[in-house]
């Protein structure tokens, strides 16, 4: 379906088909009907469904339309998503002459309170934090909001922004004087609950609820010990086509450990983890988003809201332990229907949540094999990288010798032994670990769960998909 079928404004089809967009995606034809309207949805949709667009069009049309004069405020969980939010609305909605206004903490609160001074935002964009801040400011009148969009609902609750989101709803105008939308990858009891207490009998619109991944994605896993990540990733690398590639650990120590030996190994590399300086994440994500940089390793909490068009690869570094959090990461590549590749390593560490990430996804993941021939050597190997509880990294050590002196560091830039003990727990682990043969190819589902049963001493089932 087009867009010139709906009853839209004008300027609001000549955003639309500057942009490049001329047929509608599915949560976008299904939402539409209901929007324009005026009705309150709360919308199923994953990442890169084409929901952003849903609900900016539907509030240019209210904001040009019944609701002219009125302003909408737009709750995103994280500062990179609100400024994705933003970056959008002032494509989709540059011929309307609606002002746009971004608030996220992280950065100084000046020159986002000039903005609010002028009293003519017309759609307020921003994290829940920084909103009540302004809000108990007197700043923001929430009782101003005509529309409201709450976004990535279920990541908002999962990082504890529930009774924030209670807070503003309170001292909004009533459901009945209002229009919602509330957008979500799962329908929750929470999220039920909360459209149930302050929302106006919204049609629900669940796409694809019980297909949870992109079809479009080739999914890969390969089965690996942890020594021998690095030189898998690294011969991952090299294989891989010249395109940009996201790589996802499930800690921010391992974040930046594994872009220190990338960049040890020659790849250009930056870390993403919610210690850094928002001004420092913001300008690796939009270096990472034009192109600039063609690796960037993250963590789940830090990538939240990261949308880049045309990503080639993700390659899950660790197996994610949350199985929907597995969706979300590849969900970064294959976005609006194109194709995309993700790549998992699972290694002993966190292959144990392998069975529930496929009962979750409903398939079994393909498995890859890499022999010797496949694995790169690491120019990294005996470096140590530390990141204190600070967020900040210091120089990476060797080890010391039996004699306590330190082995000569490789090429590059120069260790410190005193910044950067390696820990004694870490040591125990290297020290204990037990030799172990790596799964080799063509091994049945019952010897490869016999294989982590001796292991790790657990008994493993064979589960048909």
């Amino acid at each position: 379906m087009k867009f010139s079928e709906f009853e839209l404004n004008q300027d609001i089809i000549k955003g639309i088909s500057e942009a490049g967009f001329v047929e509608c995606m599915p949560v976008q034809e299904k939402t539409f009907p209901h929007t324009i309207l005026g009705e309150d949805v709360c919308v199923q949709s994953q990442t890169g469904t084409g929901k952003t667009a849903a609900f900016l069009i539907s509030v240019f049309h209210a904001l040009t339309g019944k609701m002219r004069g009125g302003k909408c405020l737009i709750i995103a969980p994280t500062r990179e998503l609100a400024v994705q939010i933003e970056a959008e609305a002032k494509v989709l909605g540059r011929f309307l002459g609606l002002k746009i206004g971004c608030f996220y903490g992280g950065i100084a609160c000046r020159k986002q309170e000039k903005l609010l001074d002028k009293d003519d935002i017309d759609i307020i964009i921003g994290t829940p934090g920084r909103l009540i801040d302004f809000a108990k400011q007197g700043k923001i009148n929430f009782k101003e909001i005509r529309i409201l969009v709450i976004d990535e609902a279920d990541r908002l609750f999962d990082m504890g922004f529930l009774p924030d989101i209670r807070w503003m709803l309170k001292r909004m105008p009533k459901y009945s004087e209002r229009q919602t939308m509330l957008f979500s990858a799962t329908l929750s009891t929470r999220t039920r609950e909360l459209a149930w207490e302050h929302m106006n009998e919204p049609f629900e619109i669940l796409l694809n609820p019980d297909r949870v991944t992109v079809e479009a994605i080739s999914q890969v896993i390969y089965h690996v010990e942890s020594r021998e990540k690095i030189s898998l990733l690294l011969g991952i690398l090299k294989r891989a086509e010249q395109g940009s590639a996201l790589i996802f650990t499930n800690t921010k120590q391992a974040a930046f450990m594994v872009a220190n030996r990338l960049e040890r190994n020659g790849y250009r590399a930056e870390y993403l983890i919610g210690d850094l300086p928002q001004v420092k994440r913001q300008e690796i994500v939009e270096s990472f988003k034009a192109g600039r940089l063609q690796y960037l390793v993250a963590t789940d909490v830090a990538a939240r809201g990261l949308h880049v068009d045309n990503l080639d690869l993700v390659i899950n570094y660790d197996l994610p332990e949350d199985p929907e959090n597995y969706v979300h990461r590849i969900g970064r590549t294959g976005r609006t229907g194109k194709s995309g590749r993700a790549i998992t390593l699972a290694c002993e560490k966190f292959v144990m949540g392998l069975e529930a990430l496929e009962l979750f996804i409903e398939m079994k993941i393909p498995v890859l094999w890499a022999d010797e021939a496949f694995l790169e050597a690491d120019a990294s190997e005996g470096l140590h990288f530390h990141l204190d509880n600070q967020g900040n990294d210091s120089h990476p050590v060797r080890p010391r010798n039996k004699e306590g002196r330190g082995d000569k560091p490789s090429a590059g830039r120069k260790s410190s032994q005193k910044k950067a003990p390696v820990k004694a727990k870490e040591k125990r682990r290297e020290a204990g670990r037990p030799e172990i043969s790596r799964i080799q190819p063509g091994v049945s589902d019952e010897d490869r769960l016999a294989y982590y049963a001796r292991k790790y001493g657990e008994v493993f089932k064979v589960v048909n998909h």
